[in-house]
């Protein structure tokens, strides 16, 4: 069984590692964006409120993502573990969400934190290119498509996010490195937290991730 939390800036990486821990370890991969849609599709009770939030503009609040958080965890794919992506956010989460565990007579096994320099995320993040047709993912540099602007996929044209612009993104890495800062203090007090390089390829990455978790 492995309960982890996965911690790491925008363009690190996370979603690829994510997937691929999930399957190796058969552990669901949850994202608070994921429940979040979910339950708003759904029309859940605490959907609905979630709905509230969003339809302000506003952050839903710690004590409201933390239920949804603890509602998804009581389903039967996490009695042997999960990866947690996106939770928790903050100290306060964290400590409420230990507190949760430890009544059920449970704890967190591993967090693991991929760190990549700013210079890296920003090469990464600017450089990206999305189809607007069918969502493929491209990079002008890393991984570029067979004609430029076109998608290799659907032939769709490939455009730039609003929130990959430098001046947005810059501002994203900032505001998670604020962020998470205390969140990896926490962590490292209680000897759970394990940093992993995050810019030596998918591949070796991985490799790290698992002499971290265990084969």
């Amino acid at each position: 069984m492995l309960r982890i939390i996965l911690l790491g800036p925008p363009g690190a990486g996370k979603g690829t590692q994510a997937s691929r821990i999930s399957e190796k370890y058969n552990i669901p991969h949850i994202s608070t964006g994921d429940i979040f849609r979910k339950n708003v599709k759904e029309e859940t009770a605490l959907g609905l409120k979630v709905k509230e939030y969003m339809n302000k503009g506003s952050l839903v609040p710690d004590d409201l993502t933390i239920q949804l958080i603890e509602d998804r965890l009581s389903a039967d794919d996490c009695k042997n573990g999960f990866l947690l992506d996106g939770f928790p956010r903050t100290v306060y989460q964290a400590e409420q969400f230990d507190k949760y565990l430890s009544e059920r007579n449970l704890s967190i096994d591993h967090v693991l934190d991929i760190d990549v320099k700013k210079e890296e995320l920003l090469t990464r993040l600017i450089g990206r290119r999305v189809c607007r047709n069918c969502g493929a993912t491209y990079h002008v540099i890393n991984m570029p498509p067979e004609k430029e602007g076109v998608c290799d996929v659907c032939g769709g044209e490939l455009y730039q996010r609003a929130d990959d612009t430098e001046a947005t993104v810059e501002n994203r890495i900032e505001v998670y490195l604020a962020q998470t800062k205390p969140l990896i203090d926490y962590y490292e007090k209680s000897g759970v937290i394990s940093h992993i390089d995050g810019a030596t390829g998918l591949e070796n990455v991985f490799n790290d991730i698992v002499d971290v978790l265990g084969a």
